[in-house]
């Protein structure tokens, strides 16, 4: 390119445009606007060889011949040199000064509604299959439910029922960007990070899974964890609550594994939604992700709540769990109201669940020798829990 054509994308009128003045018609019916668009990334493009060419060594010959060759073509003909249309195809997107632009960027935040999108679009029919909507009874607790069980789940509402069954068998995909997103973002809202984090490593300990690899700890509970957490974090009104017992798992005498102890929180949502007990709140909500992820975290609450008030300790941890799960699946409407309640006072700033204590002491790191006793297994004979989930 010689003279005045680098600066944009106008060249002179002997060159590139006919005598009137105006742009001959591009042979693929191309608009001016589109013409202009392909000039400038043609000129941007060659700019960025010739760069590259000043600062390499003089045997860089073939770079330099590629130079010499694009000079020598008109600038409206740069988008019909094969080279050239190689060197953009292949970029796709890439920027002179190293950039790339893409729609969902690793550092940026995703919320629950995006998440949860991405799970109703996607093919999950491999894993539907898997799934067991409800409870199969036989016998006398066959007929005691079907006369004092709770209500069967509307049809219209057993679609919804089923996605989140699904969702709870798929696994944690490291190569899926939106998969990466939700354990950023849970991440940052937990921390306060700015920073994107590995997807394995040790920090993902602090948080409160067992190992590097927070996939390894999701059985039982699939993506439905991460989506609770996600939900629990991103939501306005339990971003607080959620902060409250992330402090309180980091207690130096009262500690426990944080998102450990979530992925058993939605173990148990889980059985309660496929006993039915949660029917009758879906039912009258005509909901039931909603439903689900509000009893959630008002599990989460409750078993906050008692960890907090009763002094427990990570040895206690099996038996709260199962307790725990029995109430929630015998009043889950009143641990609903307990959620309503307490966030209603906290947005007023009247609620919090350390109340005076101060968790800014010098806090212990999680120890490999502690254990950890999930909901699911404790045996109703066995001493205080002493496996890990």
């Amino acid at each position: 390119m010689r003279g005045g054509a680098l600066p944009g994308c106008r060249a002179p009128a002997a060159t590139a445009r006919g005598t009137s003045g105006m742009r001959p018609a591009s042979p693929r019916g191309t608009s001016e606007e589109e013409e202009c668009a392909v000039e400038m990334i043609a000129l941007r493009r060659v700019k960025a060889v010739e760069n590259m060419c000043a600062g390499h060594s003089p045997t860089s010959n073939k770079d330099h011949s590629a130079l010499l060759a694009f000079r020598g073509i008109p600038i409206s003909e740069l988008k019909n040199n094969s080279i050239l249309r190689a060197l953009t195809a292949e970029a796709n997107g890439w920027e002179p000064d190293g950039s790339q632009v893409s729609s969902g960027e690793p550092g940026q935040l995703i919320s629950f509604s995006e998440a949860l999108q991405h799970f109703q679009t996607v093919d999950l029919s491999s894993f539907k299959e898997r799934i067991q909507p409800t409870i199969r009874r036989t016998g006398l607790a066959a007929l005691r439910h079907c006369l004092f069980g709770p209500p069967k789940l509307h049809q219209g509402l057993r679609e919804e029922r089923d996605l989140v069954l699904t969702i709870a068998q798929c696994g944690l995909d490291s190569q899926d960007p939106v998969h990466g997103r939700v354990l950023q973002t849970i991440y940052k809202k937990l921390t306060g990070s700015r920073f994107d984090c590995a997807l394995h490593g040790d920090h993902w300990e602090d948080l409160g899974f067992q190992g590097a690899n927070p996939a390894t700890d999701l059985r039982g509970a699939g993506f439905l964890a991460l989506l609770h957490l996600l939900y629990l974090v991103m939501d306005s009104k339990t971003l607080l609550m959620a902060q409250e017992i992330f402090r309180l798992s980091q207690h130096h005498i009262q500690q426990f594994p944080f998102c450990l102890m979530s992925v058993n929180i939605t173990r148990i949502a889980i059985q309660a939604l496929r006993e039915e007990c949660l029917s009758r709140e879906c039912n009258r909500q005509q909901k039931v992700i909603p439903v689900v992820n509000r009893f959630y975290a008002a599990t989460f609450l409750r078993l906050a709540h008692v960890w907090r008030m009763q002094q427990k300790t990570i040895s206690d941890s099996g038996f709260v769990l199962k307790d725990l799960e029995a109430l929630a699946k015998k009043s889950p409407r009143r641990l609903l109201k307990t959620l309503d309640t307490y966030l209603a006072r906290a947005s007023k700033g009247q609620a919090s669940l350390l109340g005076t204590q101060k968790c800014s002491e010098p806090q212990a790191p999680h120890s490999k020798d502690l254990t950890f006793t999930g909901v699911c297994d404790l045996p109703s004979h066995s001493p205080k829990g002493t496996r890990l989930i």
